[in-house]
């Protein structure tokens, strides 16, 4: 069940990662979100989720 949290974590930190850059306009596509605020905010609390969901995943002890 550990690895299932990390991949979880992984998926949303990249996840938050692109929203930010997509939300800071920053990857130059034509689209819904790219320069729109809302995801220049929602993407860096993604991401930082993310990685908690990370670290709880590598910090859990394996069940026997």
């Amino acid at each position: 069940m550990r690895w299932v949290w990390m991949v979880i974590g992984v998926l949303a930190t990249l996840f938050g990662i692109l929203w930010t850059l997509q939300g800071l306009d920053l990857l130059g596509q034509d689209g819904g979100m790219n320069g729109n605020s809302t995801w220049a905010i929602v993407g860096p609390i993604v991401a930082v989720l993310g990685m908690l969901l990370f670290l709880f995943g590598a910090r859990r002890r394996r069940v026997e």
